[in-house]
């Protein structure tokens, strides 16, 4: 896969994300019932959405990093050790800042 083919698939995840995340905030932002077994039910419910959220924003971190990357000539190389990325892993993980060996002990 080329460069500019791995850029559309973080572009267009970047934007599933931004929708996802504006979900989730909606979500959490929205009044409750009161009702008490409810209340059990939607507090369980928001920490399932917050954690969610906070995942998102890490994936949206590491795809920003990585475009930002790919605007500097640094993309497909692991930024620990600068080896060349395997393409299947970019395949993968496309947003992947690390060769799968520097991966593996991090």
């Amino acid at each position: 896969m080329s460069h500019h083919q791995y850029k559309l698939r973080l572009l267009n995840r970047l934007r599933e994300l931004g929708g996802r995340l504006d979900d989730i905030e909606n979500a959490l932002e929205e009044p409750h019932s009161k009702d008490w077994e409810e209340m059990a039910v939607e507090r369980e419910g928001e920490e399932v959405l917050e954690r969610l959220g906070e995942s998102g924003q890490a994936e949206v971190a590491r795809i920003r990093s990585a475009l930002s990357r790919m605007a500097s000539g640094e993309y497909g190389f692991c930024v620990k050790c600068g080896d060349e990325i395997a393409s299947a892993r970019l395949d993968a993980v496309p947003e992947a800042p690390l060769c799968a060996s520097c991966a593996a002990k991090s």
